[in-house]
């Protein structure tokens, strides 16, 4: 298992599912190659565990070379890697209007672009190797969105599952499985201490100002716990008929299913109208009626 741990900046440490990952990995006898800014966090793990069956790897996922080499020595340490990871990301919080452009396209770096330099490098290793499983680390906002504030994390996380479906139809003829994975509220410090929040306009008190106050009410007492997470993905990980797509948590699970519902109510409810845009269908169509 390549396992990416996290991201961190400004020197600060997260709390998050990726040490979990990495620990239930270990004790489910697995070896693992775990990846952070800051390697040394894990030599707790290498002193518990050992050095052949831990190995920990500084990486910048922004960084492509320094991706494609990270992989490189992984699969040279243990000779295959069998799943892969990217569970990188961070938000900061500010309205779109006022949002730094710099920001934004930083927070992206990572939550997308760390996605697909990592998944890249990793296609030719997993199809030279005969197949293996892409785990991409979405969120319930991913699936549904709508969340105020959080416009760059949100946006990066509907383009990783784009991205994924591409990725698993490309290679599926290797054998390669891709699964995503969209949690609800985790107790990690992801609402906490890794998140920036910017000066909240008084235009935007009601959306983007009640959401900060949201999460940071939830904040270590969100629902989610990593450990059962982990837990469930590494005996995930060994199974062959995966879903595409698993909610992680009773929020991610329920806000899903409604936004499933409500789209495919809405396809049924103008279908007539859609299908007429092509030729030879029927033209012009009734419009559904004003829902009252």
């Amino acid at each position: 298992m390549c396992e990416q741990v996290a991201e961190h900046r400004a020197g600060r440490e997260r709390r998050g599912v990726g040490r979990s990952l990495v620990r239930a990995a270990l004790a489910a006898g697995d070896r693992v190659v775990a990846t952070a800014r800051r390697p040394e966090q894990l030599d707790d793990l290498v002193a518990e565990y050992g050095g052949d069956r831990v190995l920990p790897l500084r990486l910048d996922v922004t960084d492509q070379t320094a991706a494609r080499a990270a992989l490189a020595e992984a699969a040279a340490r243990f000779g295959r890697l069998d799943v892969i990871v990217n569970n990188a990301g961070y938000a900061n919080v500010s309205p779109i209007e006022t949002t730094d452009d710099a920001d934004f396209r930083t927070q992206f770096e990572t939550n997308f672009w760390g996605v697909y330099n990592v998944s890249k490098a990793a296609i030719p290793l997993l199809r030279g190797q005969g197949g293996g499983l892409v785990i991409q680390f979405s969120s319930t906002g991913g699936r549904v969105g709508g969340s105020p504030g959080i416009a760059s994390y949100q946006a990066a996380k509907f383009a990783i599952d784009g991205f994924s479906r591409m990725l698993r139809v490309e290679t599926a003829p290797f054998r390669v499985k891709v699964l995503v994975v969209e949690p609800s509220g985790f107790a990690t410090d992801w609402a906490g201490a890794s998140m920036r929040v910017r000066d909240v306009p008084a235009e935007y008190e009601s959306t983007v100002g009640a959401m900060n106050s949201q999460m940071r009410q939830a904040g270590a007492g969100a629902a989610g716990d990593p450990d059962r997470a982990a837990q469930i993905l590494v005996a995930l990980a060994k199974r062959d008929d995966l879903s595409t797509n698993l909610p992680l948590g009773v929020n991610a699970t329920e806000m899903s299913v409604a936004q499933d519902r409500r789209l495919l109510e809405s396809d049924q409810r103008w279908a007539a109208v859609s299908r007429s845009a092509d030729f030879g269908e029927p033209f012009p169509v009734e419009v559904p009626p004003a829902h009252l």
